[in-house]
């Protein structure tokens, strides 16, 4: 089937997918889009990763096959979806992008791997999410590019193999635990993305900078850089922020002196924490003693879901030092006692 680049399509049984071309990107309107880098080179940070992606895309290309399939895992913004696009530009193929969680039946799944092009990059976004029955489709379709489907029903059913198209799975994870043995081991390529360096963030943040067209300072991106959760994409955001407070409050120049005032008025502190982290820690110190205290219990507590405390506050908190996770549940650090200004209680220390 013929895909024109960035049009939906339609199959039987599907819904519409999305499909990109990795090659337009830089067309597209979008504030995060526009801002993803559009090679290894550009992509700042993850040496390690990016230095091997390398070699494995330029041997494919050199041998005129589709890159083996990939694993991209790690906390939420540090570029597992900017890396995929990435793949696909220096592949020189397209892009078909989709969500764990969009994937609901075997049909939707099958819509999919039916409508590739050869050599094309599929990218499923939160693969920890595909359900059993779908993730198991993926199997042959990974290992021999081959699609089993069922026609009919009861004792007249039969099954029907399709042959799809050499292509690239690239699966992003925020929890590889949840990923199943079987899956995860027919990724020939498995990286893990790390939090960045106050540096490497200052780096992105004049980038960005530069891009928009926002007069920036050293000491106004290392300001931001320093107070973005070792996370590009909050770097970014914050870059946005902060921009509008210059140019209302100030004199469109990001200085350092602006970017405090500005990000100490969005209640964003010095170690990058906002008003919702430290509501967390101060309630675990307030109603729980500091803990330990189950993640339900927690999340009740502070009306929140388990879900968003496990996957977007807790990772920087426990990289902080801030909580510490216990099979008794979470408990409050000593750092964590003195961010929020309060004295370690007595007999806590005991619990590290």
């Amino acid at each position: 089937m013929s895909v024109e680049p960035g049009k939906g399509i339609k199959t039987p049984g599907a819904d519409e997918i999305e499909v990109h071309d990795a090659r337009a990107i830089g067309v597209d309107d979008d504030f995060d889009r526009s801002l993803r880098p559009s090679t290894l080179e550009d992509f700042v940070n993850q040496v390690q990763v990016t230095e091997q992606l390398g070699i494995f895309i330029e041997a494919a290309r050199r041998r005129e096959e589709p890159l083996d399939h990939v694993l991209l895992a790690g906390p939420p913004g540090l570029g597992k979806t900017s890396l995929a696009h990435i793949i696909a530009l220096e592949l020189g193929v397209g892009m078909v992008q989709t969500a764990g969680p969009a994937l609901e039946r075997k049909a939707d799944i099958a819509a999919f791997l039916t409508a590739l092009e050869p050599g094309s990059v599929f990218f499923i976004d939160e693969i920890h999410r595909l359900g059993r029955a779908v993730e198991e489709t993926l199997y042959p379709a990974m290992e021999d590019r081959r699609l089993p489907v069922v026609l009919g029903q009861g004792a007249g059913a039969r099954t029907v193999t399709l042959d799809l198209p050499a292509f690239t799975l690239i699966g992003a994870t925020t929890r590889t635990g949840l990923l199943t043995t079987p899956l995860r081991d027919r990724f020939g390529v498995s990286h893990r993305l790390e939090h960045y360096e106050p540096g490497d963030l200052g780096t992105i943040v004049r980038r960005s900078a530069k891009i928009f067209e926002i007069e920036v300072e050293d000491g106004g991106a290392e300001a931001i850089a320093s107070r973005s959760r070792g996370t590009p994409r909050v770097a970014n955001r914050l870059l946005r922020r902060v921009r509008d407070f210059a140019e209302v409050r100030g004199e469109g120049v990001v200085t350092d002196e602006v970017a405090s005032e500005a990000l100490e008025m969005f209640e964003v502190d010095a170690a990058g924490l906002d008003r919702h982290d430290r509501q967390l820690l101060e309630t675990m110190a307030s109603k729980f003693a500091g803990g330990p205290v189950g993640l339900s219990t927690l999340a009740i507590a502070v009306g929140e879901e388990a879900d968003t405390i496990e996957d977007v506050f807790e990772p920087y908190l426990l990289q902080q030092g801030l909580i510490k996770r216990t099979p008794r549940g979470r408990v409050l650090t000593e750092r964590g006692y003195e961010h929020i200004g309060l004295a370690l209680p007595e007999g806590h220390a005991s619990l590290f």
